[in-house]
């Protein structure tokens, strides 16, 4: 009972969440770059698209799937993308003392099985925006173990981002500073020591349906058809 007493809340809602990491963004840097947020979670993209709003730029989701320890279904030891980048949990795949072919050949069955199914589902097979010389930013409803994050990370330098910074609402003190030396900037209005669950910050914590997500998405088709008549217009140049 103690405990529940001495409970902080950092947040009432989303709504307050995506408010105070606003906050915390270089907003006039942004805009005067060419930028672009990228959700990379489900929950992800709530606040990916509340930053895009503020900037005036473009917004997409990164898919993404965890592959499960074989001994511990409830733990994730890695992390496929959908452009087929994989990060692994080294600590925990030592721990559990896995076999690193296990962990490529499950990555490479999930991203048939799920990770396709679900670009299929958000964007009709389409491929991510266009990433190449922009800033990026990569944002998430939380940074826990920072897995699904490093394997954002992966991605978008694959796919040529100038620059890359992290923003979320809460993460956890030493995720941050692991993230600080690999990104060009972590913007969090919160670092959490000894990190619990997302729910345990909120007043109210909803999640977004899956209609919800796919709406904030679609929202955002006005910029890849302008880019791609964009496209078409230098290709003819050319």
């Amino acid at each position: 009972m103690p405990a529940a007493l001495d409970h902080k809340f950092y947040f009432s809602d989303r709504d307050d969440a995506a408010v105070q990491l606003i906050e915390t963004l270089p907003l006039e840097r942004m805009q005067e770059n060419e930028t672009v947020v990228i959700g990379v979670s489900e929950g992800g993209v709530y606040f990916a698209d509340r930053i895009a709003q503020a900037i005036g730029c473009k917004m997409d989701i990164l898919l993404t799937e965890p592959i499960l320890a074989p001994n511990n279904p409830e733990v994730a030891i890695a992390m496929i993308s959908e452009t087929e980048e994989v990060v692994m949990h080294k600590a925990l795949v030592d721990a559990f003392d896995i076999n690193e072919d296990f962990v490529y050949n499950e990555a490479q069955r999930k991203y048939e099985e799920d990770v396709l199914g679900y670009v299929y589902r958000y964007r009709k097979g389409k491929d991510l925006v266009s990433l190449k010389g922009k800033y990026v930013i990569l944002a998430d409803e939380c940074i826990e173990t920072g897995l699904t994050m490093m394997v954002a990370l992966k991605s978008v330098i694959a796919r040529g981002a100038k620059n890359i910074y992290i923003a979320t609402p809460i993460l956890d003190k030493a995720v941050y500073e692991n993230l600080l030396s690999v990104c060009d900037g972590v913007f969090c209005p919160h670092k959490i020591q000894d990190y619990i669950s997302i729910e345990y910050y909120y007043k109210e914590f909803k999640q977004a349906s899956f209609d919800e997500i796919l709406e904030m998405v679609e929202s955002y088709d006005k910029y890849a058809i302008k880019e791609e008549n964009n496209n078409e217009k230098e290709t003819k140049q050319v």
